[in-house]
């Protein structure tokens, strides 16, 4: 996949850093907020992430590692989802990075995807994690 086309998403989100950190780890809360998904890990550098849920009426089980995992501060994983259609090799996974920044009682929200194989491939998925930033932010502030 190209790494030309990275998607980015963005949100500040009227919580503690500590807080948001939580909610991107916790498998109860990212199911509220990630389109109903099921996540597996124990968020250590070096470790699996599985995600398994139902997009478009299709059952996926999606997967990755865990590259970066600084709390408070940064997440980035490897992904790659079968529901794509390419085979489970390294040039067809993305990156994804998920970095937090405290602005007072705030947190700033800023994510990344690369390998979007295209521009209509990386609007789709800025689409799919603004969706789900918009989610994050709804539940966190209740």
């Amino acid at each position: 996949m190209s790494k030309d086309f990275v998607a980015r998403a963005s949100a500040v989100i009227d919580a503690p850093t500590a807080s948001v950190w939580e909610a991107l780890v916790k498998p109860e809360a990212v199911k509220q907020y990630m389109f109903g998904t099921d996540v597996v890990s124990d968020w250590k550098v070096g470790s699996s992430i599985v995600w398994r849920g139902e997009w478009h009426g299709s059952s996926f089980e999606d997967k990755g590692v865990i590259l970066q995992a600084d709390a408070g501060h940064i997440l980035q994983y490897s992904h790659f989802s079968a529901l794509t259609g390419l085979p489970d090799e390294p040039g067809n996974y993305h990156t994804v990075t998920i970095e937090l920044s405290s602005e007072g009682q705030q947190t700033q929200v800023s994510l990344s995807q690369d390998g979007n194989p295209d521009e209509q491939a990386r609007e789709h998925s800025e689409n799919n994690w603004t969706t789900m930033l918009t989610a994050l932010k709804e539940y966190l502030e209740g």
